[in-house]
């Protein structure tokens, strides 16, 4: 019999049906295409995020031996990534976002909105007719946010995205022994140099931007590369992420015409929580087993691969009715995509402000969204990761 396999089809395809039929062997189950634990309930997965025993991917450590073959200059590299706290665990977690717990907030976000609607309008406004999804709306969209939030200018935003793609081929590597470092090099000396020069200018001249909560909230906790890295963390999370989540909602409006007068009639913020819950951008997150314990019946021992598998639980029926139908007006919404507690996403409230926002601004615009060309499956996917273009035509 099959095991769990995320990299299947059928996994993306129907993702309630695929997910039935494991849940019935148990909350948690060894995968042999992952070589790894599977954990699909809900509740345990909520207990795992909160689990210290569970250690998040230490992207640094392989880093720092990659470097130890790599031009000098390769340790820029690994300076900039060692202050993202995504990669790291307490003490060093802490240290590196408790100064910035306060940034993001909900009533911080919410005053950002002016700023995020000036963008989102800018880039609205600025569309064609005839649109690739990816390249004129999901992808800029929230990268001039980020931009601007971090105080930088207009004319400096293709620069600024420019070096987020060259950093991305270390970040992103299956193998970083087999890429060639000579972009990320490049690109982490020149974010490097940016990012201190808007920290320097910052303490000079504050801005009133995200960058001066940045800045004030490091205080003389952070260093000035641990809060370079924070700024592209910021950039990476925030821009992958909410493009994803664009892609995934307009896609769906593509190839389901007859939700978009559905979500005219919604409240927006529980549409997109639904959305988050069955299209969000991950589908699994990975841990190291730290220490030996029991978990849904398996002993997992120190070092063992776990999949906190995110696209499972929030399908679970025993938290969310008719989980394979998409319900816009689904209320309460317990979904898992943002993680839970030590490692939940602390842009989780911007991205949804962003998705708001954009969502709301191409209705009151444009009555259809007109597919051209062949739509990638929707249900379940993250377009984004597909290397296919998503065309449509805005009337």
């Amino acid at each position: 019999m099959k095991d769990i396999d995320l990299n299947d089809p059928a996994s993306v395809e129907n993702p309630h049906a695929y997910w039935s039929h494991f849940r019935e062997m148990g909350p948690v189950q060894w995968s042999d295409a992952h070589r790894a634990w599977v954990i699909l309930d809900h509740a345990e997965l909520s207990e795992a995020f909160r689990d210290g025993r569970l250690l998040s991917a230490d992207r640094v450590t392989p880093l720092e031996r990659v470097a130890q073959h790599r031009p000098a200059s390769f340790a820029k590299v690994v300076e900039l990534l060692g202050g993202w706290m995504v990669f790291r665990d307490p003490p060093l977690h802490t240290h590196l976002r408790d100064p910035l717990r306060n940034v993001f907030t909900p009533r911080r976000v919410e005053n950002l909105q002016d700023t995020v609607s000036r963008v989102v309008e800018e880039v609205v406004d600025g569309l064609p007719k005839q649109i690739d999804v990816r390249k004129d709306f999901a992808g800029p969209l929230p990268a001039w946010v980020i931009a601007e939030l971090l105080g930088v200018q207009a004319d400096e935003r293709d620069l600024f995205q420019g070096w987020s793609d060259d950093l991305a081929t270390i970040v992103f590597a299956t193998d970083p022994h087999t890429t060639a470092p000579e972009q990320a090099i490049a690109a982490a000396d020149e974010f490097s140099d940016f990012f201190q020069h808007l920290i320097d200018r910052e303490r000079v001249e504050p801005s009133n931007t995200l960058m001066t909560l940045l800045v004030d909230g490091a205080g003389d906790q952070l260093s000035d590369l641990e809060l370079v890295g924070a700024c592209t963390l910021i950039l990476f999370a925030g821009h992958e992420t909410t493009t994803s989540l664009l892609m995934n909602t307009i896609g769906l409006l593509a190839t389901r015409p007859e939700l978009v007068e559905d979500f005219r009639t919604s409240d927006t913020e529980t549409a997109i929580e639904e959305i988050l819950r069955v299209l969000g951008p991950t589908r699994s997150m990975y841990r190291k087993v730290a220490v030996e314990h029991e978990r849904g019946g398996h002993s997992f021992a120190v070092e063992d691969n776990v999949l906190l598998c995110v696209a499972a639980a929030n399908h679970d029926p025993q938290v969310f009715s008719n989980p394979g139908t998409l319900m816009l007006d689904r209320d309460p919404n317990p979904h898992l995509t943002f993680g839970w507690g030590l490692h939940h996403c602390l842009g989780a409230h911007l991205a949804r402000l962003e998705a708001r926002l954009a969502l709301e601004a191409l209705l009151t615009k444009y009555q259809t969204f007109e597919s051209v060309g062949t739509v990638p499956p929707i249900e379940g996917t993250v377009i984004s990761s597909i290397q296919q273009p998503l065309h449509l035509r805005l009337t």
